[in-house]
């Protein structure tokens, strides 16, 4: 069973995210243990601060380092594994699918989620091991970045989605996006699902669904060609794409 620690000012956030929905059930399936910890329960003075002025002078104030040393302490020592320490950043590694496969592998992460001007530097060098950030904006903290790996990691264990291929042809798990999906009924209002998704051929519908994921991605998202090795094949189908479109 995996086990994922967050350490949050705002516990009360992840409440609704970790009690709905697969979430939820991952943990009911004893597939994940999520505990939500406020780090400012480890602070070392009598008024609770985890924050204090940046040296040298500036806007906003920066986490203390002690409260998140004292805290990730304790969970490493109540954990059974070596965990992975991640802190949620705009300076962090850009995240993907292929990282969330690489945490997915894992027995236990600590998320540490920061809120005001940024983190101690101490922090970054002697306690966490990732820095992540889940696109090229900023937020008010660190636990709407936290929800989502956790969700896209969560989602990814033994068991979760029911079916071990669940994910497998998910936007990104191939290097491609998805492919488009159709269901009953068959015509909506004179929309109708493509032929080969009713025709029970499934070399067919195989073949549809790779061209389909193929012009998406070429359409929506060409720069992740520049990432993926394609099979000859793909690569005559993908310029046929192109031909089509010009």
């Amino acid at each position: 069973m995996m086990k994922i620690d967050i350490l949050t000012l705002f516990p009360d956030m992840f409440s609704g995210v970790f009690g709905q929905s697969i979430l939820k059930k991952a943990a009911e399936n004893q597939a994940v243990e999520y505990n939500v910890v406020n780090f400012r329960d480890y602070a070392d003075n009598k008024h609770q601060t985890v924050d204090d002025y940046p040296y040298g002078g500036g806007a906003g104030m920066v986490l203390k380092p002690q409260p998140i040393f004292d805290a990730v302490a304790d969970l490493r020592e109540k954990g059974q594994t070596s965990p992975r320490v991640i802190l949620l950043c705009p300076q962090g590694e850009r995240y993907t699918q292929k990282k969330a496969e690489e945490l997915a592998k894992l027995d236990h992460l600590i998320f540490v989620c920061g809120h005001y001007e940024g983190y101690d530097e101490r922090i970054r060098e002697h306690v966490v091991t990732d820095e992540i950030s889940i696109g090229d904006f900023v937020l008010t903290g660190g636990e709407l970045g936290a929800m989502v790996v956790v969700d896209s990691v969560v989602r990814l264990l033994p068991g979760v989605l029911g079916s071990e291929e669940s994910h497998l042809r998910d936007s990104f798990s191939t290097g491609l996006l998805e492919h488009p999906h159709y269901t009953r009924p068959a015509d909506f209002r004179g929309m109708k699902v493509p032929d080969v998704l009713i025709s029970g051929n499934h070399k067919l519908i195989d073949e549809w669904r790779t061209k389909e994921s193929l012009r998406r991605t070429f359409l929506r998202r060409p720069d992740l060609f520049d990432h993926i090795q394609l099979t000859d094949m793909q690569k005559k189908w993908l310029e046929e794409i192109k031909n089509d479109q010009k």
